[in-house]
């Protein structure tokens, strides 16, 4: 998106690192500093296309193609109204006509083809299914709703295991620290070995730490709540330690495997140079013959060719 520029007052990228360009809902884009020019006496249209804007209707271009940013917002508008699903027809093949009228329509909206008429038709489906519509409605906020919810427990137990995470880890450096000093002391006032001490000291701390190792539990469902089905049972296989499980023994070709080519003197003779171009003075000082790639063209036409002496 470097080298796209605003319509209106020309400036790209380069001129301007900061340049946020806002497409509106006709697909057309602006510069931001453009779009408040537009709106200064609260209201604007287009200036490609004229048509009658607010200033909701921008926002800022994610793609760099605008016709896509165009069709997302029209394919969410569609959606809003058209929202069946699969359970709502009796047949597969009536639910991929839905899903095909639905394209059909995103793509006139798109492109600008028969737009009135598209959109009448909305309009009359509107009419058709209004309860439905509604209906739909209410069961995908629902469900949106138990998705925000799943989130937000999510988030909490999340935060609830990096307060504890932090807790456990405060409370080790504490531990080290009062290690530490008791380890000073016994070296200043003990009356035996320091060698002694260190590696009794030592091996304290390496069975505390086996001990407080903790158990991690094994996860049995994802996040949703779903079991797992699959994969939970498996049993390591048995290692077999018998030598290598496979050995590789190169393939035994023969020399050649066909009639026996021409030599050169035959191809010289027998006129199979005929229609080959013949060398130049500088290709044959540099060492080029016709005869070579006549004679490995006729040793690989051959060397599929199978006889019996």
């Amino acid at each position: 998106m470097d080298d796209q520029a605003c319509p209106r007052c020309k400036t790209t990228k380069y001129r301007n690192p900061s340049l946020k360009l806002m497409v509106n809902v006709c697909g057309h884009a602006l510069c931001e500093s453009c779009v408040d020019l537009l709106f200064l006496k609260g209201s604007g249209s287009c200036p490609e296309c004229n048509v009658p804007l607010r200033r909701s209707n921008f926002r800022v271009q994610l793609f760099e193609d605008a016709m896509v940013e165009k069709e997302i917002d029209i394919r969410k508008r569609v959606l809003k109204d058209y929202n069946k699903k699969e359970e709502d027809f009796a047949t597969l093949r009536e639910y991929n006509d839905y899903l095909e009228e639905i394209e059909t329509i995103i793509y006139n909206l798109t492109n600008n083809i028969d737009i009135v008429g598209t959109n009448k038709r909305i309009e009359q489906y509107k009419k058709e299914n209004k309860e439905l519509i509604q209906k739909n409605k209410v069961k995908i906020g629902r469900e949106e709703l138990e998705l925000e919810e799943i989130l937000e427990i999510e988030k909490q137990m999340e935060d609830l295991r990096r307060s504890e995470a932090a807790r456990i880890e405060q409370e080790a450096k504490k531990q080290k620290i009062r290690e530490k000093e008791a380890l000073i002391d016994e070296l200043m006032f003990a009356e035996g070995d320091a060698k002694d001490i260190l590696t009794t000291f030592a091996q304290n701390i390496a069975n505390k730490q086996e001990e407080a190792l903790p158990v991690v539990p094994k996860v049995t469902q994802f996040s949703t709540g779903v079991k797992f089905t699959r994969g939970s049972n498996h049993t390591m296989l048995p290692v077999i330690e018998e030598g290598p499980l496979y050995k590789y023994e190169p393939p035994v070709v023969p020399d050649w495997i066909g009639p026996d080519p021409p030599t050169l003197d035959d191809i010289v003779n027998n006129g199979y140079l005929q229609h080959v171009r013949t060398e130049t003075e500088t290709e044959k000082a540099g060492g080029y013959s016709a005869t070579l790639p006549c004679l490995r063209a006729l040793q690989d036409a051959l060397a599929g060719l199978y006889h019996a002496s």
